[in-house]
Order: structure tokens, then C-alpha cells, then sequence
């Protein structure tokens, strides 16, 4: 039965599997590099034009922040370009109906949704040290489709390598936990999107942490700031649901791929969230803000490894009993 569900690695090429590596790697490195755009007050480096920079293609005699918006332009189009590459590869070396082509197309969307998220971040001017309401909600939705795109590049990776797809039906209780678990995630990002960017507009308050807690909730604050603390409340929550799941699964889809994840899974949780004590403890430091951000990236994909490896293990079968068994 499991290799009617695992795609030969013969099909697959051996350039489809390492390029959909690289531009998952890769594009973890735009997602840093962006953050040090808006850690620098760069974002509005290219002026409110978008896709051009300052009014034109390439920018002459750019300013410091110029240089560091226009690169994050180009880092993006080049993921765009490796994401059209994935396309062509996929559905040159890979029979149809391939999950390796749905990945490919599905990460090539997103990361034209990232751009148009950008550009309208950039149109609107919710850049810099803009502290519009409405920066908050387009950040968060920014990082939902961030990391919605590593989940996909993800996917096109695994199934690139020969992996089984997903099989949604018949997982019962299994799927609901799984998406809970992915959801609350997600959610968690983008509360810590907005965090982030009220770390930057608003420095937090001398003293402890309860003094920036009151300011943000004084009646000169304003939503970005009430929002602040929602992120850490979540984050507790968060943590103990996933690290519940990770039991839950080893006993619902018991495997040794379930069991890795699930250990690796809960090592990140304990690093982010002694990184998230760090960060309020340091009042928010530009390399700590990077590393909470990457260690969120990790976990998000952990996350979802370990959900794929749940979904793609084969149900525990127990023994129909014997018959004149006692009861």
C-alpha cells in the first residue's frame, strides 16, 4: 500500500528536488533581509513608486536606504524567477498530476501576492516610520502569505523528493487537530508581525515590561500599541497546543518521522520562546528581532513537516479480535 502512495524518485529528475531546496533556502533569506528593511527605515527608500524606485528602473546615485530597498526589490524578483523555474522543471520532468506541479504553481502565486501586498504597503505609504492602523493589519498579512509561501515551497520540495501527497481523506479527528495546530501558528506570526513593528514605532517604555504594558494601553496609545500585547498571550497558548499535538500524534499516527518532527518541534518551541523572553528583556534589539524571526520561520516549517508526516503515515491498524475472545 505505501508504494502506491510514494512517487517514484525516477520521475522526479534530479534538478527538480535540489531547486526546490534552494528557493525554500532562499527565500528565507528575502524574509531576513526584508526585516532588516523595515528594522533600517528603509522601506520608503524607493519613494511611494512601486514597482519602480524613485521613478525609475534602477536608481542613480541611490541614498543608503535606496540601496537596501531596491536589493530587497531584487532578492524578491529572483525568487520569482526561481519560483517560473520550478514551474518549467516540474512540468517538464514530472507526469501529470504530479502534487511536485501543484507545489510549483501554488509557491509561484504566492510569491506574486507577496509583491502586490508590498507594493500596496508602499503605494499606501505604510512604510517607514508610518504609524497608520492600517500598516498593522497589511504587516500581518504580510507575514500569513510569507509563511504560507514556505509552507508551499515546502511541499513542492517533498513531493519534488519523491514524497507521497497528502491524503485528506479518512484522517478524522487527526486533520482538525493538524489545522488547528497550523492555524494557531499562523496566527501567531502575524501577532508577532505586529509586535515587531510596535517594537520599532514605539521603543518600549523604560523600566520593566508592565510599564511598557500600561503605556500601551494609556489613552495616547494607539492600536498598534494596544496590540503589542497580544502576541506573548498568544505565544503561551500557542506553545502548549503544539506541544500537546506533538503527544497527540504519536499516538494517532504513530511513526518515526511523527516521532522526529514532534522532538524537533518542541526543541524550537523552548528556543523561541526563551528568544521571546530575550527580546522583551533587551527591549527588542534589531539582532534579536532577526533571530526571533528566523527561529518563527523554523517552527512554522517544523510545524508542517510534522503535519505532513502525520497526514502521509498510514493509520495504526489494530487486530480484529478473536472470535470467543472474552469482552
Amino acid at each position: 500500500m505505501s508504494s502506491a502512495l510514494t512517487v517514484p524518485r525516477s520521475r522526479v529528475g534530479a534538478w527538480l528536488p535540489r531547486l526546490a531546496w534552494t528557493a525554500l533556502a532562499y527565500n528565507v533569506l528575502v524574509i531576513l533581509w526584508g526585516a532588516v528593511v523595515r528594522l533600517t527605515g528603509a522601506g520608503a527608500g524607493c519613494g511611494d513608486h512601486w514597482p519602480l524606485c524613485n521613478g525609475v528602473v534602477v536608481p542613480q546615485s541611490p541614498a543608503l536606504h535606496t540601496v537596501i530597498e531596491f536589493s530587497h526589490r531584487l532578492t524578491s524578483g529572483a525568487s520569482g524567477l526561481l519560483a517560473l523555474g520550478l514551474i518549467g522543471l516540474a512540468f517538464r520532468t514530472t507526469p501529470r498530476g504530479h502534487p511536485a506541479r501543484l507545489g510549483a504553481v501554488l509557491s509561484f502565486a504566492l510569491i506574486v501576492l507577496e509583491g502586490l501586498v508590498g507594493g500596496v504597503q508602499v503605494l499606501l505609504g505604510l512604510t517607514a516610520d508610518s504609524t497608520d492602523p492600517a500598516r498593522g493589519l497589511v504587516q500581518g498579512v504580510h507575514l500569513a502569505n510569507t509563511f504560507l509561501l514556505l509552507g508551499a515551497l515546502l511541499l513542492t520540495a517533498l513531493w519534488a523528493s519523491g514524497r507521497p501527497a497528502l491524503r485528506l481523506r479518512g484522517q478524522g479527528r487527526t486533520l482538525g487537530l493538524i489545522l488547528l495546530g497550523l492555524g494557531l501558528t499562523l496566527l501567531l506570526g502575524m501577532a508577532g508581525a505586529v509586535t515587531a513593528l510596535g517594537d520599532l514605532l514605539f521603543a518600549p517604555a523604560p523600566g520593566t515590561p508592565l510599564d511598557t504594558v500600561r503605556r500601551d494601553f494609556g489613552s495616547a496609545a494607539g492600536l498598534i500599541e494596544n496590540l503589542r500585547v497580544i502576541h506573548p498571550m498568544l505565544a503561551i497558548i500557542s506553545s502548549a497546543y503544539l506541544i500537546w499535538l506533538v503527544g497527540a500524534l504519536r499516538r494517532l499516527r504513530p511513526s518515526p518521522e511523527v516521532t522526529r518532527w514532534g522532538g524537533v518541534l518542541t526543541g524550537v518551541i523552548a528556543l523561541q520562546v526563551l528568544a521571546g523572553f530575550l527580546n522583551v528583556a533587551l527591549k527588542a534589539p534589531a539582532w534579536m528581532q532577526l533571530t526571533h524571526l528566523l527561529l518563527a520561520c523554523i517552527m512554522w516549517l517544523v510545524t508542517v513537516l510534522l503535519s505532513f508526516g502525520a497526514l502521509t503515515a498510514l493509520r495504526r491498524v489494530h487486530p480484529a479480535p478473536r472470535q470467543g475472545a472474552a469482552a
